[in-house]
């Protein structure tokens, strides 16, 4: 058997489940996350009950795991893989050593324990284990006569903290030198508080996402307007906008924007011809209520907060200039349960205007299931969705039939949808088709391999084309393959 190979544990037959093997040679390989399978992709997969995602593959020889970023699609089968006897280093970013235990301190009181003495025992084990690795440094990870093998993290400017991994292999016997990239999720430039990714010096093999490979988004500059624009409609129908988010990535994104519009609407005052007095909504923006509802969220947004030295330059200018992106006058966040539920009703019962930036972005789960199950057989509120929503998500089927008027299954109940239902475009964290190929054209020395992972087969196939297409224009030769489960 030649070597290095490449298995794939999860995000072949869809956008869940991130998780890759490479093996090194016959008793060393990587691990490249671990994720969740979500959606209808999590029926589709082996699980222990309803939502104990089985780890079927043997971990004898598995040196490291590489966590590319905090999404529960990329590390939610971590507490799985620590019970299924995993001791290695689990390696990651500075940013991602501080925000994972939060993330999977959450994924274990839902799915695992919530007895306080087992997740102190299973966080301090996770602790003991993480290693915080700087961005642009190689680390090795074995060095024997026949192998030398280090790994080194990149920004890959999806999230904070967000890599890419380039694994370097020698292999001194063979006269054998591979570089092996694995993407993770890539970001998009125009991303708030994030630089963009930069392309890799070279690559001989890369493992590439496509979720949205068969797309261009919206124009990302103009993004803000149409936001600003979104929350007004929501406003002149005199009830609440809802926005669901995951808490890591999106929520920070949505709160560093709202605060340039608020900023933006307090130094323009009251439109012209109106007195204070007058002014009424939806034109009343100093007076808006920005509810993030998610105790996660609101303390990841903490971390985001302690790491700004990470910010990008325009959020770093926002920061000397005196102002608080993830931290405004306007920002309320509800902690307890108990707040939620009176929240809940409060805005059901009143029709009071306000934002609600609330938990899980895809409406399977989370705080927003409440609200949503409150609010969305009224007219006067209004769903936004700014993310990709899977297959199978109760998120997917708002987006799809509640301009249609139609019903949403949510925890066992029928919702009728009267609620406006709109998508904004240009929020993606995830690079589109165009930055894909950006991605692979930037590398001095391109892939001569690419496998295209975490994506829907439909992305995979346009995505290879295109790819196909590039390297034809440029008089070069590349094998695109697109693995079967």
């Amino acid at each position: 058997m030649s070597y290095p190979r490449i298995i794939h544990h999860g995000a072949v037959s869809g956008v869940t489940g991130s998780c890759h093997q490479l093996q090194m040679n016959a008793h060393s390989s990587l691990l490249i996350d671990c994720g969740l399978f979500q959606g209808s992709e999590l029926t589709a997969k082996g699980t222990i009950g309803a939502l104990h995602p089985e780890i079927n593959f043997s971990l004898g020889g598995i040196k490291a795991l590489l966590v590319t970023h905090s999404h529960a699609d990329h590390v939610g089968r971590i507490p799985y893989l620590l019970a299924a006897g995993f001791k290695g280093p689990i390696l990651c970013s500075e940013p991602t050593a501080k925000l994972l235990p939060l993330v999977l301190e959450d994924a274990f009181k839902l799915e695992l324990s919530r007895e306080k003495k087992h997740i102190e025992l299973y966080l301090q084990r996770l602790k003991q284990q993480v290693i915080a690795l700087p961005f642009d440094h190689w680390f090795r990870i074995e060095q024997t006569e026949t192998l030398h093998a280090r790994i080194r993290l990149q920004r890959a400017g999806h999230i904070l903290g967000s890599a890419y991994v380039e694994c370097d292999l020698d292999y001194p016997q063979k006269g054998l030198n591979r570089r092996i990239v694995f993407s993770g999720d890539l970001g998009a430039p125009h991303t708030p508080l994030l630089p963009a990714p930069v392309s890799p010096e070279r690559a001989d093999v890369l493992i590439l996402e496509s979720t949205y490979g068969d797309r261009v988004h919206e124009d990302r500059t103009t993004r803000q307007a149409r936001l600003e624009h979104a929350i007004d409609k929501a406003l002149a129908d005199h009830g609440t906008l809802l926005i669901p988010a995951f808490s890591i990535g999106r929520t920070q994104e949505l709160l560093y924007e709202i605060e340039d519009i608020l900023h933006r609407k307090a130094l323009a005052g009251p439109p012209p011809g109106l007195s204070v007095k007058d002014q009424v909504l939806p034109v009343n923006w100093p007076q808006l209520p920005i509810i993030l509802d998610s105790p996660l969220a609101g303390r990841l947004t903490g971390v985001y907060r302690e790491l700004d030295d990470y910010w990008d330059a325009p959020a770093q200018s926002r920061l000397q200039g005196g102002r608080k992106p993830l931290h405004f006058k306007q920002m309320i966040t509800i902690d307890s349960h108990v707040q939620h539920m009176q929240t809940v009703r409060y805005l059901a019962s009143t029709g009071r205007p306000a934002i609600v930036i609330a938990a899980g972005g895809m409406c399977a789960s989370g705080r927003i299931v409440n609200y949503l199950k409150a609010l969305l057989g009224d007219r006067r509120h209004n769903v936004l969705f700014t993310g990709y929503q899977a297959r199978g998500t109760p998120g997917a089927a708002i987006q799809k039939y509640g301009p249609q008027g139609g019903f949403v299954e949510m925890e066992g109940e029928r919702c009728i949808i009267r609620a406006g239902v709109s998508t904004l475009g240009g929020y993606s964290a995830h690079a589109d088709q165009q930055d894909l190929l950006n991605f692979v054209s930037g590398m001095a020395h391109w892939p001569e391999q690419i496998c295209l992972v975490h994506g829907d087969i439909e992305a995979k196939r346009v995505l290879a084309k295109k790819l196909l297409g590039l390297y034809q224009a440029h008089n070069r030769s590349v094998e695109v393959l697109i693995p079967a489960d």
